[in-house]
């Protein structure tokens, strides 16, 4: 009896994985304490001149509160998302802008904490990284930073497992050594 012919048709490729959303964030507005304080300053300033212009510095206001408002949205509209499988970065007002990270890429982490965000309950987690656009990422004034690192962490080291993705550190100060002669 013949056998049969063999398929022609390709077999399928597996299902991609399904990519969920572990943690999504923003950067504090307290970052920007400071910035906030000159505007307020400004303010104060233009108020206080109004008896001496006839009412004229009054609509200086808009200068300080238009850099207020301008600060505090382009703050808000930067958003962090991290997923089983990427870090992306959402910013921008008028034109939005998204850049990703592959969580394989990430090749070490940094949690800093400042006196004053500590304080707060915030940190500044920051990424290296072998992506060729962003070597570096900071995740700026951020709630639960630890937490949120420690996330990334598992999160990298998982998707490292599925890609089957191992680190390989290359010393560049020495040079390769070749063959060596004998004689």
């Amino acid at each position: 009896m013949p056998e049969p012919a063999p398929s022609a048709t390709p077999p399928t490729p597996p299902p991609a994985p399904v990519e969920d959303a572990l943690w999504t964030g923003h950067t504090s507005q307290w970052v920007h304490f400071w910035y906030y304080f000159f505007c307020a300053l400004l303010a104060i300033g233009a108020l206080a001149a109004v008896p001496f212009t006839g009412g004229l510095s009054a609509a200086a206001l808009v200068i300080p509160l238009f850099m207020w408002l301008l600060r505090w949205w382009m703050t808000r509209t930067t958003v962090y998302e991290l997923t089983t499988q990427r870090l992306k970065i959402y910013h921008g007002i008028l034109t939005r802008r998204l850049d990703e990270v592959e969580l394989y890429r990430v090749k070490d982490y940094v949690l800093e904490q400042p006196l004053l965000l500590r304080m707060l309950g915030l940190g500044h987690v920051t990424l290296v990284t072998s992506d060729a656009i962003t070597p570096s990422v900071k995740l700026r004034a951020i709630a639960r930073a630890a937490v949120v690192r420690e996330q990334l962490r598992t999160a990298v080291q998982a998707e490292r497992d599925r890609k089957r993705v191992r680190e390989i550190d290359v010393d560049e100060t020495s040079p390769p050594e070749g063959p060596k002669e004998l004689g």
